[in-house]
């Protein structure tokens, strides 16, 4: 094996400049497929037949097609569609939002459903009214119990954010390629490139531990 890092080291802070670029797309990613998981699982656990069914047929959607194929078919597709060009960054948020929702919605209808049946009950029979009770009663105790999955699931986002290379985005793993294509030398720029990964997600790990800890004290 001929390894050798002396050429790829003065690039490096051009690959890391990639974090910042990486960081943002998954939180804005993060906030969006959260609200809409949110809204979705309430649609699962409603009434409506109609909204339970959209929910349903958009959960199997995205989960049942690769990331990649959304990701590129959002950056290509709207331009062709509506006339109106779009970012990388906007696009790669766009899809990876939709995408994280689908999954989100699981995570979070899955925590409503754990929460004791009796306090839903008790509630209605003291006329609390149902968006209150979701919002004040049921959603807080979900939370407090699905954060580990949403953790992994912010941890999966920043794992597969590496796909924006595919449309350009200047992330992580596309600063990589570019370093790779000035020396002619690949192997080096990505296993930096692996290592970042590899620290970002062990700090997020940490992350979801603390965090869960805080929550498990203050019960």
């Amino acid at each position: 094996m001929n390894l050798d890092f002396s050429q790829i080291v003065p690039s490096i802070p051009f690959i890391l400049a990639g974090i910042a670029v990486t960081l943002k797309i998954v939180v804005f990613a993060v906030l969006l497929g959260f609200v809409l998981g949110v809204i979705l699982a309430l649609m699962k656990i409603g009434r409506m037949k109609v909204l339970t069914w959209f929910a349903d047929a958009y959960t199997s959607v995205f989960r049942g097609t690769p990331l990649v194929l959304q990701l590129v078919l959002i950056y290509f597709g709207i331009p062709q569609l509506t006339g109106v060009e779009i970012d990388a960054f906007p696009a790669a948020v766009i899809a990876f939002g939709l995408n994280s929702a689908a999954y989100v919605s699981e995570i979070i209808r899955a925590g409503i459903l754990a929460v004791d049946k009796g306090q839903r009950e008790a509630a209605l029979a003291l006329g609390v009214p149902y968006k209150l009770m979701m919002r004040d009663i049921i959603l807080p105790q979900a939370l407090k119990n699905i954060l580990p999955a949403l953790m992994n699931e912010f941890i999966t986002l920043t794992k597969e954010s590496a796909v924006v290379t595919v449309i350009g985005a200047m992330d992580v793993m596309r600063r990589a390629y570019i370093v790779g294509g000035q020396v002619y030398r690949y192997i080096e720029p990505l296993l930096i490139a692996g290592l970042i990964y590899y620290v970002l997600v062990m700090l997020l790990t940490l992350l979801g531990k603390a965090l869960e800890g805080r929550l498990r004290k203050s019960d």
